[in-house]
């Protein structure tokens, strides 16, 4: 889908140094609560299906049909956003053959696990995912090691991982690179990492680490707040 790609949330990659994320890397998308991380998340996820990428949704809060329902909703949403007249059965296809979920519900998610899983994926049904979503991990009760580990995952599998991570207003430490609480302890795990923030009508997702940069522009695009798509506005 040509026409979503162009808007994609992931434009704000254009200006990166590697134009992405790539296999074997961890990336974080931070934002406060309500602001929309589940929704970017699966723009994100969006973009990889329309370009033919095989994908696994990893949910620690919502069920398998939840999942498949937000990503139903969201799609209809963009159809309409982008006054999309034709035949979009293709499209959903797509979505439905190269995208799997997976939920652990109840604390129930473990990295060996997800080895498992994965491997399970790839041995039974010949699944092989180039991307990872993980939605609802909680940075705040998370130790290292599981992020160590879905680090290993990610080159082990040759796939790319996103995760969302939630901050709170009242918290505003950052780390000398300017990187903030959640992970402001965890940025050298992260291969990119970006912000997603309310400013004015729209929101603003920004770019904060860009791998190995030790320095990067203001790399930003603004959001519509009820599409995240990015906004005419510039």
């Amino acid at each position: 889908m040509i026409d979503f790609v162009s808007v994609s949330p992931l434009k704000v990659l254009d200006k990166s140094s590697r134009k992405g994320l790539g296999p074997g890397n961890l990336a974080v998308l931070i934002a406060r609560a309500g602001v929309g991380k589940t929704a970017c998340l699966i723009r994100v996820a969006f973009d990889k299906l329309f370009r033919g990428e095989k994908l696994v949704h990893v949910s620690l809060e919502e069920g398998p049909e939840k999942v498949t329902s937000y990503y139903n909703v969201m799609y209809s949403d963009l159809v309409r956003a982008l006054d999309l007249k034709d035949d979009h059965d293709e499209d959903r296809m797509l979505i439905e053959r190269n995208r799997m979920i997976l939920a652990y519900l109840n604390q129930s998610f473990e990295i060996e696990r997800l080895r498992a899983n994965l491997k399970n994926l790839a041995e039974n049904l010949d699944f092989r995912p180039d991307v990872l979503i993980v939605d609802g991990l909680d940075f705040e009760k998370t130790e290292r090691a599981v992020f160590e580990g879905l680090k290993k995952v990610a080159g082990e599998f040759e796939a790319e991982i996103w995760l969302s991570a939630l901050s709170h207003r009242h918290i505003t430490d950052v780390n000398e690179r300017g990187i903030p609480y959640p992970c402001r302890q965890l940025d050298d795990l992260f291969s990119l990492i970006l912000q997603l923030q309310p400013e004015g009508s729209d929101i603003v997702l920004r770019l904060l680490k860009d791998h190995d940069n030790p320095t990067i522009p203001d790399t930003s695009v603004r959001l519509d707040p009820n599409t995240f798509l990015v906004s005419d506005k510039g």
